[in-house]
């Protein structure tokens, strides 16, 4: 018996001995628990994030229902999306790379290509599609962004209801004013703010609107079905507008600037174990704080960008109430994640100015007036909407962007942002939360992994087969891996994750990520030369080693060759030059 006991005592130790070696703490693979019957499933995407937003994930926002769900379930440290909106939601949506689905751009142009046609692919399913036969109710809420401008296209075939969905609340296109949206839409009919009959809140507000009606939806759901709800916020993305209650709560929060908040962040990051302690903080990228001249308009831009993740946090909150007072809570499946990184893009800069070209020319909008634009120039009671770099963020008549120097702080510590595919483009923060399935707790997932997996994910994790045909039409083979092996911190079997988004090329093979930037011109675009790096110990991408390893860029450049072939990436809309 004793040297039973003795045996046991020197394995705990080696074990012990081997995971001190390895820099990490011993535990147990967790198990995933097979619950009694098939999960519900809530996948929600939050819009133009970046990496460290999220308090979990180390920013200043007050996140505590998303950080709740962390500290219950999985944080994923390496997932990916595909950098832009569009193309992130079509490969979300289908398991497929975004070219394959017919969404290798945006909406606003068909190509006449297959892989470029700005409307999702009927040789490609939806997750709702896939589910509802499974015997699923299914229901949407949110932003779309799958289907080509209703008025240009004159036809419904790829909204929601007609790609699996039996309810729909939100915005068609890819952007709104978030206190009188464009393109707003119950199930098959446009609407607007004021003839919405199922919908009156004293103070709309289009984040708490995608909340109430998912909760709505939740709550009229009497059916012994299980449901599937995709719940799709705009928010964080332009323009930056919240309720002045809630920016209030951000007031002076980031005066230090942006230098010294990335900083910040990095020590969070590092305690919370999302960096590892040794990572290095890319470079700064934009203007010194120290340099900004617009100070007052620049913290009220990020104050209103912090208050906009919060309003959203609330809503996920309400979400959780819902679940728990149905009884629906432990055994539904919550997914949170980002269609791509922070975004830089310059929205409002200059003096401050209309945003209409002819302010003299425009009509104040009726009460059943539809607005047609992701830009409404006026509000409805007959304000013009206002743009400029000194303009405070916030109000209905305002119209914004937080611009690349708080894009920069929002990435930290990472390179690049939305468009591109360095760490910094593509990074999305990724909680799993599941009571009924996962034993695991608070623990962090360093695997890498991409967002066309959450389908496969959710067909394995239902038993619902992937179709081969569907309505007629063959369907494309899954591109996605199942993550259900990573619950248990396994890793998913593949040769490499690809991406393309105008140009802009990646291949992340192991540790090892390959990647170029592009600039495209009108037709005509010009490659950068590939740069390598060792994503394991060099996240932040400072130190190319493509010179070192000539072969290896040789192999992978090859292999994304051969998949941009294979997935419609080629041909392109654009025409290289050297």
């Amino acid at each position: 018996m004793k040297i039973f006991s003795a045996l046991i005592l020197a394995l705990t130790l080696g074990f012990i001995v081997i995971a001190w070696r390895s820099g990490k703490p011993y535990k147990a693979p967790a198990k995933v628990q097979a619950p009694a019957k098939r999960p519900n499933i809530i996948l929600i995407m939050s819009d133009d994030m970046g990496y460290s937003d999220l308090g979990c994930y180390g920013g200043e926002a007050r996140t505590p229902n998303l950080d709740m769900l962390a500290k219950n379930g999985l944080r994923y440290t390496q997932f990916y999306n595909m950098a832009r909106c569009c193309p992130s939601r079509a490969s979300l949506m289908t398991g497929l790379d975004p070219h394959q689905a017919g969404m290798g751009w945006m909406t606003t142009d068909d190509f006449k290509l297959p892989g470029y046609r700005g409307d999702l692919s009927h040789n490609a399913v939806t997750i709702a599609e896939a589910l509802k036969p499974a015997g699923y109710a299914t229901y949407m809420t949110g932003k779309w962004h799958l289907n080509k401008d209703p008025q240009r296209n004159g036809t419904n075939e790829n909204w929601p209801l007609q790609r699996g969905f039996d309810r729909y609340y939100g915005i068609l296109l890819g952007a709104a004013n978030f206190y009188d949206p464009g393109y707003l839409t119950r199930d098959n009919k446009l609407i607007n703010t004021t003839n919405d009959p199922e919908y009156k809140p004293a103070n709309y507000y289009f984040t708490d609107a995608v909340s109430d009606n998912s909760v709505k939806f939740l709550k009229e759901h009497k059916t012994e079905k299980p449901f599937f709800m995709y719940v799709a916020y705009t928010a964080a993305h332009w323009p930056v507008q919240a309720p002045e209650s809630e920016i209030a709560k951000y007031k002076g929060r980031f005066d230090k600037g942006y230098e010294a908040l990335r900083e910040e962040r990095m020590v969070r990051m590092k305690k919370l174990g999302v960096i590892p302690p040794d990572q290095k903080l890319s470079p700064y990228d934009g203007k010194k704080w120290a340099d900004e001249e617009d100070k007052p308009a620049m913290l009220r831009r990020m104050e209103t960008y912090a208050a906009m993740i919060d309003v959203m946090d609330q809503g996920i909150g309400r979400i959780i109430k819902q679940l728990k007072e149905s009884g629906q809570y432990d055994n539904t499946l919550i997914f949170f994640l980002q269609d791509n990184g922070a975004c830089a893009e310059i929205i409002g800069s200059g003096d401050i100015r209309p945003l209409a070209p002819n302010p003299n020319n425009v009509r104040k909008l009726g009460p059943d007036s539809l607005i047609y634009s992701n830009r409404p120039v006026t509000t409805r009671d007959g304000k013009l909407v206002m743009q400029g770099k000194q303009l405070m963020a916030g109000p209905a008549d305002t119209y914004i962007s937080y611009m690349q120097e708080w894009a920069n702080v929002s990435n930290t510590p990472l390179r690049m942002y939305k468009h591109y595919m360095h760490e910094g483009g593509i990074s999305t923060p990724l909680i799993v939360h599941w009571p009924a399935g996962l034993k695991a707790k608070g623990e962090m997932r360093n695997l890498p992994g991409h967002e066309m997996d959450i389908m496969p994910t959710i067909l394995d994790i239902t038993k619902t087969a992937y179709p081969k045909t569907y309505n007629g039409k063959d369907i494309i083979p899954v591109e996605g891996k199942s993550m259900v092996p990573t619950f248990t911190n396994q890793e998913v079997k593949r040769e490499a994750i690809f991406w393309d988004h105008e140009m802009n090329r990646a291949v992340r093979m192991g540790k090892w990520k390959l990647v170029s930037e592009a600039d495209l011109k009108g037709k005509t675009y010009k490659s950068h030369p590939w740069e390598l790096y060792d994503i394991t110990t060099d996240r932040a991408e400072l130190n190319d080693l493509a010179a070192q390893h000539p072969d290896l860029v040789k192999k992978m450049s090859d292999m994304w060759d051969a998949y941009a072939k294979r997935t419609n990436i080629l041909p392109a809309p654009w025409t290289k030059v050297e």
